[in-house]
């Protein structure tokens, strides 16, 4: 019986390229990859972030205080803490906190208290430095991607498999926690 083109292993295939050898799957070596895929792709992003905000002209901060930076901006509307770590999804708060009061500090967040409740906005001076990540984002890496339409379509189709991803592991990490 002929096995379909679809279902064919190519006989010259390359082992997958993984971290931990010793958590490939015979299911799914795929995941392994990915999930090495990610550990890369994370930290180029993170020192991307890193480096941009410091050509903009914000030195020594961490990728998480650019991308709290970056999310207090968002739509320009007041944030809570609770608001900020949920979106991120980042578990522990303090670390979104010690951002915010690290970045209040640079004098590019300011804090607002309505009631009980305290919101974070970026001021003016945070919004400058945001305009020119912006700006040095699209000369640096946008016009360096070169995205054409199917380019744009995959990346695309990759945001949305990262988000379902993101689901699967969040599910899973709720089941080891419950072992």
């Amino acid at each position: 019986m002929a096995r379909s083109k679809a279902s064919a292993k190519p006989t010259t295939a390359q082992p997958p390229i993984v971290s931990s050898a010793h958590l490939v799957s015979p299911h799914s070596a795929e995941m392994s990859e990915f999930e090495f895929g990610l550990i890369v792709a994370g930290n180029a992003f993170h020192r991307w972030v890193i480096h941009c905000m410091s050509a903009a002209g914000l030195k020594d901060l961490t990728a998480l205080d650019v991308l709290v930076l970056h999310h207090v901006t968002h739509r320009a509307r007041n944030k809570r803490l609770a608001d900020i770590a949920f979106i991120m999804n980042v578990e522990d708060t303090h670390l979104i906190n010690y951002s915010l009061k690290k970045l209040q500090g640079l004098g590019v967040v300011e804090s607002s208290k309505n009631g009980k409740e305290v919101t974070y906005a970026s001021t003016e001076i945070g919004k400058g430095y945001v305009t020119r990540y912006r700006e040095i984002r699209e000369s640096c890496l946008i016009d360096a991607l070169k995205a054409d339409d199917a380019l744009n379509h995959d990346i695309g189709q990759l945001a949305r498999l990262l988000r379902v991803l993101s689901g699967i592991y969040d599910q899973a990490a709720r089941s080891a926690a419950s072992l």
